[in-house]
């Protein structure tokens, strides 16, 4: 049996935490509210074009699908580590989802370059 979440899945449950990390924020403060609508709107956006691409027109939509995917968990990623620098909330707070950013980013630079290779 296959253990292994597929990112589809994977980008779908990280999209719930930044959806539950938002509403947290959204409490904390004014500009974790603000921050937070741009977390959510990046954080959710993974998922979305991963499961677009299950839809893709061709290997190439497909490819391009997943490149956008990867730039929004860049974006994602980037505005967790404002979230922290900026003392909005604390790193130990935000550490997890920081870690299944930058493994989901992995996932997808690997998934990229895999399709990208020739066969």
């Amino acid at each position: 049996m296959n253990s292994e979440i597929s990112i589809q899945d994977r980008s779908q449950k990280f999209a719930v935490r930044i959806v539950k990390a938002y509403i947290y924020l959204e409490k904390e403060s004014s500009s974790g509210k603000i921050i937070g609508q741009q977390l959510l709107r990046s954080g959710t956006s993974i998922g979305a074009n991963c499961q677009e691409a299950q839809s893709a027109q061709s290997k190439k939509d497909f490819i391009h699908k997943y490149e956008i995917a990867f730039k929004e968990a860049r974006e994602t990623l980037y505005w967790i580590e404002v979230i922290i620098e900026a003392g909005v909330v604390s790193r130990e707070k935000l550490s997890l989802l920081q870690e299944e950013c930058t493994q989901i980013i992995k996932i997808l630079v690997a998934s990229i370059n895999k399709l990208k290779s020739p066969s």
